[in-house]
């Protein structure tokens, strides 16, 4: 019995260790192999879906106070609808992908109840850029948490033509000057140890070791 009761003790142990202690440290890590980044574009006569790469993911968020830092970053020139032709304008015309490589988004407030584990229903704050230009935008998001695992689901318009773009409407093709965009996410929770050290901080540190 003792035996028994020693061992559900250590798996409470072990359970309560993978979700991170202190709303302050919580970090999250995309997996970027698993998480999905789609677009639809719709015209007249039928609909353009593609799909574009995730270069990074890291996350930073405080459950008790909604404040969140860090940036998803987007691989403009992953940008595929399935069409070589219609890409090469895309990149080439609109997202001039060759100028602007990266779309990025930075949050740095969550609205709503962030439970650690099951589901919750947030708005992320924050600053969408693209094209060269920055957004202020609010994602809504559905996530859930299981153990250390994060999964989400993200779906927001872009007014792309708005925002400076070229429409690829032509005389005979019209299409609509907003692009809707679905984030399927997958990360891993952790805790953050100690102030996160930027690349500026990090260069300092090594010029200064350098100059001992």
């Amino acid at each position: 019995m003792r035996h028994t009761a020693f061992l559900i003790t250590i798996s409470a142990l072990a359970a309560a260790a993978a979700i991170p202690a202190s709303a302050e440290e919580t970090d999250l890590q995309l997996d970027l192999g698993s998480t999905k980044v789609e677009f639809t574009l719709g015209d007249i006569l039928h609909t353009v879906h593609g799909t574009f790469k995730l270069k990074s993911g890291d996350i930073h968020f405080d459950p008790t106070t909604g404040k969140a830092s860090g940036a998803l970053v987007v691989d403009a020139k992953s940008g595929d609808s399935g069409s070589g032709a219609r890409d090469s304008r895309m990149h080439k015309n609109i997202l001039q992908s060759d100028k602007y490589p990266d779309i990025v988004f930075r949050p740095d407030r969550v609205d709503g109840a962030i439970n650690l584990q099951g589901d919750s229903d947030l708005r992320i704050h924050g600053t969408f850029r693209i094209h060269g230009g920055d957004h202020e935008m609010v994602l809504p998001a559905k996530t859930h948490i299981a153990g250390q695992q994060m999964t989400a689901v993200i779906r927001f318009p872009v007014p792309y033509v708005k925002w400076g773009m070229k429409n690829p409407s032509t005389l005979f093709l019209r299409v609509n000057d907003t692009v809707d965009i679905s984030i399927q996410a997958v990360g891993h929770l952790g805790v953050m140890e100690g102030p996160r050290q930027t690349s500026a901080q990090a260069g300092e540190g090594s010029l200064a070791a350098a100059a001992r």
